[in-house]
């Protein structure tokens, strides 16, 4: 039996069309309902049939959800839920694809005080964004934390579980705050260092003259893979998980110094013990099969 028969995604981004081609694709029974604010969007959602129905409005687009899914930036996730408050079946459960919890969960709360919210995120993406970069299998063997808050319905958390689970991901539970941390570190600490990185070689760029770009080594390449994500959803991310976000970043600063420290003064055991570890959580990765061992990631150099 599939846990919803009708769904809902606000915002028809990379993760919420993504999320309505797999809905097609392993539960074509369901019918899915989209929306986005932006006029433009919802007119290429109808134009390549994203979903059974694009609304015009939040309110409208929930009116008969059994589960509605909050696509959009984390920062924008409470004035989302305020839109289609007073629209919301009692029975139905509302979801979340962001990557931050704490702050989501007290905005959600706060917009739809009696719903039945189990947020969750499905840690899977690329730098493209808009309804026409999503693909169905975006979600496969990919990790999805759902992360109920304390008291949370057994059997709501189960039925988002097992959506996601329909959708080709592994589930995980979680607890909100331990989510923020985690994420902290292995998303949101690279994403910021990335966009550093890049920024840094933009302004080298110009001294350069165009070097940095024409000279492009893989590791500043993937470094312009992950900077060029969407803007308006990683600056949200920052600014609603900030505690978790400063604390590794100090943590991440006092281990460069340390590196600093090992380079200036040739500490080389020091270097080679450090190398052989990261080497070996890489290793790591490919076995649990969160990345592609084959040479260059796998790219296709044709």
């Amino acid at each position: 039996m599939l846990p919803f028969a009708r769904v809902t995604i606000l915002g028809l981004g990379l993760i919420g069309s993504s999320i309505a081609r797999g809905i097609r694709q392993h539960m074509p029974s369901v019918r899915v309902t989209g929306y986005d604010a932006d006029p433009a969007v919802r007119e290429t959602a109808v134009a390549i049939e994203l979903c059974d129905d694009v609304a015009d409005s939040a309110g409208t687009s929930v009116i008969d959800a059994d589960l509605v899914i909050l696509c959009v930036p984390v920062g924008a996730m409470g004035a989302v839920a305020a839109e289609f408050a007073a629209d919301l079946p009692a029975e139905a459960i509302v979801s979340d694809v962001g990557s931050s919890k704490l702050s989501v969960i007290e905005a959600v709360r706060e917009a739809l005080p009696n719903a039945t919210f189990i947020p969750a995120h499905p840690v899977a993406g690329t730098e493209n964004s808009g309804p026409t970069a999503g693909f169905a299998s975006l979600f496969h063997h990919r990790w999805c934390i759902v992360t109920p808050p304390e008291g949370s319905d057994p059997l709501a958390v189960e039925r988002v579980s097992e959506f996601w689970r329909r959708l080709g991901a592994n589930v995980e539970l979680m607890e909100p705050g331990h989510h923020d941390r985690v994420l902290a570190v292995t998303s949101h600490l690279p994403h910021l260092i990335a966009y550093t990185i890049v920024g840094t070689a933009s302004d080298l760029e110009e001294v350069t003259q165009s070097e940095v770009i024409k000279y492009s080594a893989g590791g500043f390449r993937d470094f312009t893979r992950i900077a060029a994500s969407d803007p308006t959803m990683w600056r949200d991310v920052f600014l609603n998980n900030r505690e978790a976000v400063l604390d590794m970043l100090q943590r991440f600063t006092e281990d460069l110094t340390a590196l600093q420290r090992a380079i200036r003064w040739g500490k080389g055991d020091e270097l080679f013990e450090l190398f052989s570890r990261t080497r070996a959580i890489r290793r790591s990765i490919i076995d649990q099969g969160q990345d592609d061992a084959r040479p260059d990631f796998g790219r296709s150099h044709e």
